[in-house]
C-alpha cells in the first residue's frame, strides 16, 4: 500500500481515526485522574577501597572496586539488608514485599550504586530510602570485614542523602496522554484499514476501477433534497447536482461518438442505486440541449418515472406492445422541450417475454429513427433478466452504480450478465457520491490558460446555437405553454432533425 492509498483510507475514516485518538487521550487522562500518586526518594553510595599503596596499587583497587558493586547492588534487596530497616522504621511488611519498593543500579565503569524506594507518602519514601541506605553500609562492612579480624577494606559512603519529593513519580500525566495518542492512533489505523480490507462496497472511482475500467460518464453527489426534488429541473440551475447531469449528457455523446446508436439503456445491478432518476434527469439534460428525446419507462415490475414526472401511466409501453393503441396516441410531451415521455402502462404478468418480444425491438428501432435521443429506463439487472433482455434491442448500455450501496461481487456479475447477452457498456455512472472526502467527485477543470471552466459550458454553448436554429418542423402539437407534470394533446413521432 503506498501514501496515497493510506492518506485515502485515512480520509475515508477521519472521523473513527479522530475518536480513536480522542479515546485514547481521554483514557490516558482519566488513567492519570484516578492513578493513586507514588513518590519516589533517591540516595546515591560511593564504593571505595581503604589501601594507601602505590599508584599501581590503587588502579588495581579501582578495577577490584568496579567487579563488585554490582554484586554489592544485587545485595540492596536481600532480607540482611530490608529487615533491620522494617524493625527500625516499624514498616508493617516483610522483607520481600519491601524488596518490590526498592531498586538499586549502577552505572557501567563507575563506583556509584542508585538506591530509589517507592511509596505513597513522600516522607515515608526518603526515610525508607535513608534507612535502606544505612543497612546497606553496615551490610557490606559486616560482609567485606575478614575473618580474622581488622577493618574492612570496602568503604561505602552516602553522597547524595534521600530528600522527600515534591512531586508524584506517578502518574506520569504528560507520559500517559502521548501514550493514550499513540495508541489511539494505532487503533484506530488498524480499525480503519480493517474495515477497509473487509468492506465489498464500492464508495468511489478507486474502488470502482478494481472491478471494471469501463469508462466513467458522471458522478452524481449525494442530495439530501433529491428524494423531495428528484427532478433536474427542481434543482437550481448552477446546483452541483444539475452540472452533474449537464456533464453527464456531455460525456455520453463522447461515448457515443462513432454513432452506433442513439437508443441508451440505462440499468443497474441492484435497485435503490437511483436508475430512473438518473435516466429521467438525463433525458431532461438532453432536452435542454435541444435535441428531441423520448424517454421510455421500460420497469414494468416498479415502474416510478410517471411519479416523478406527474404523469399517468394507465395508457403506456405495455398499451402499445399488446396493440391496444398507437404509440402516437400515447406518447406525452413533458416541459418546454422536445421531451416525450412513454410511461410504463398496466403492469403485466409477463414483463420479461413483453420486452423481449419483437414488438419491442421494433418500437425501440421506431423511436431511434424519430428522436435523437431515446432514454429507456430498465429495472435492475441482478433480480431479473428484463434488462439483459433489452439490451440487445438498443445501441448502449449505462450502468448506474450507487456509491456505498454494490459490493464488487454484485457489480461484477452484473458486467458479466451484459456481456454474455453482447450488451455494448457506453459507461457507468456512480451516484450518491460524498460530496466531500476523498470519494467525492469534483465537475469542473481546468483550461490551457489555466482558468476554471466547467464542463457544462460546453454543452449550454451548444445549447445555445441548438436553440439559436431551432425549427417547428415535425408533426409536434401543443396546446400553449406547459410546466413540469402538463399532459398536451397526444403527438405523433417528431421528424428527425437532419
Amino acid at each position: 500500500m503506498d501514501l496515497r492509498e493510506f492518506l485515502r483510507v485515512a480520509r475515508r475514516h477521519w472521523i473513527l481515526l479522530v475518536a480513536s485518538v480522542l479515546a485514547g487521550v481521554l483514557f490516558g487522562g482519566l488513567a492519570s485522574i484516578f492513578a493513586k500518586p507514588t513518590y519516589t526518594a533517591e540516595t546515591e553510595l560511593f564504593v571505595a577501597i581503604q589501601s594507601s599503596g602505590s599508584v599501581q596499587e590503587l588502579q588495581q583497587g579501582n578495577t577490584f572496586t568496579q567487579a563488585r558493586v554490582k554484586s554489592y547492588a544485587e545485595t540492596v534487596k536481600t532480607p540482611l539488608v530490608l529487615q533491620p530497616v522494617i524493625d527500625t522504621l516499624g514498616l508493617q511488611e516483610t522483607a520481600s514485599e519491601l524488596a518490590e519498593r526498592v531498586t538499586a543500579s549502577t552505572d557501567l565503569n563507575t563506583v556509584l550504586i542508585q538506591i530509589a524506594v517507592v511509596d505513597s507518602s513522600p516522607v515515608q519514601a526518603s526515610a525508607t530510602a535513608q534507612a535502606v541506605a544505612d543497612s546497606f553500609v553496615r551490610t557490606v562492612e559486616n560482609l567485606e570485614r575478614p575473618k580474622t579480624g581488622g577493618e574492612s577494606p570496602i568503604s561505602l559512603s552516602i553522597v547524595s542523602p534521600a530528600i522527600a519529593p515534591t512531586t508524584p513519580s506517578t502518574p506520569n500525566t504528560r507520559l500517559n496522554l502521548v501514550l493514550g495518542l499513540v495508541v489511539g492512533v494505532i487503533l484506530g489505523t488498524g480499525i480503519a484499514f480493517l474495515r477497509t480490507l473487509f468492506d465489498y462496497r464500492i464508495q468511489g472511482e478507486t474502488d470502482l476501477r478494481r472491478t471494471t475500467e469501463a469508462p466513467m460518464l458522471g458522478g452524481i453527489a449525494f442530495d439530501p433534497d433529491a428524494a423531495r426534488k428528484p427532478l433536474l429541473t427542481q434543482a437550481s440551475h448552477q446546483s452541483p447536482r444539475a452540472e452533474s447531469f449537464r456533464q453527464l449528457r456531455t460525456n455520453l455523446q463522447f461515448a457515443n461518438v462513432s454513432g452506433q446508436g442513439n437508443t441508451v439503456l440505462v440499468t443497474s445491478s441492484l435497485p435503490g442505486e437511483g436508475t430512473s432518476t438518473t435516466a429521467t434527469n438525463l433525458a431532461i439534460a438532453l432536452a435542454e440541449a435541444g435535441q428531441s428525446v423520448c424517454l421510455v419507462d421500460a420497469d414494468l415490475r416498479r415502474p416510478v418515472v410517471n411519479e416523478y414526472l406527474g404523469l399517468e401511466r394507465n395508457v403506456g409501453l405495455t398499451t402499445a406492445l399488446v396493440g391496444a393503441a398507437d404509440v402516437n396516441d400515447i406518447l406525452q410531451p413533458w416541459g418546454e422541450d422536445n421531451l416525450f415521455i412513454l410511461p410504463s402502462g398496466q403492469i403485466p404478468p409477463n414483463p420479461s417475454e413483453l420486452l423481449g418480444s419483437e414488438a419491442m425491438g421494433s418500437l425501440i428501432r421506431d423511436l431511434g429513427q424519430a428522436f435523437d435521443s431515446v432514454i429507456i429506463d430498465a429495472p435492475p439487472l441482478l433480480p431479473v433478466t428484463d434488462a439483459a433482455v433489452l439490451s440487445q434491442h438498443v445501441g448502449g448500455v449505462v450502468m448506474v452504480i450507487g456509491a456505498g450501496r454494490i459490493k464488487h461481487q454484485d457489480l461484477e456479475k452484473a458486467l458479466r450478465a451484459l456481456d454474455l447477452v453482447g450488451a455494448n457498456l457506453l459507461g457507468v455512472v456512480l451516484n450518491l457520491l460524498p460530496t466531500k472526502g476523498p470519494d467525492a467527485y469534483a465537475y469542473s477543470y481546468y483550461t490551457q490558460s489555466g482558468g476554471p471552466q466547467n464542463m457544462t459550458d460546453l454543452t449550454d454553448a451548444g445549447h445555445e446555437d441548438r436553440q439559436g436554429s431551432r425549427s417547428d418542423e415535425g408533426n409536434i402539437y401543443r396546446d400553449g405553454p406547459s410546466h413540469s407534470g402538463g399532459i398536451r394533446r397526444a403527438v405523433q413521432f417528431p421528424q428527425r432533425k437532419p
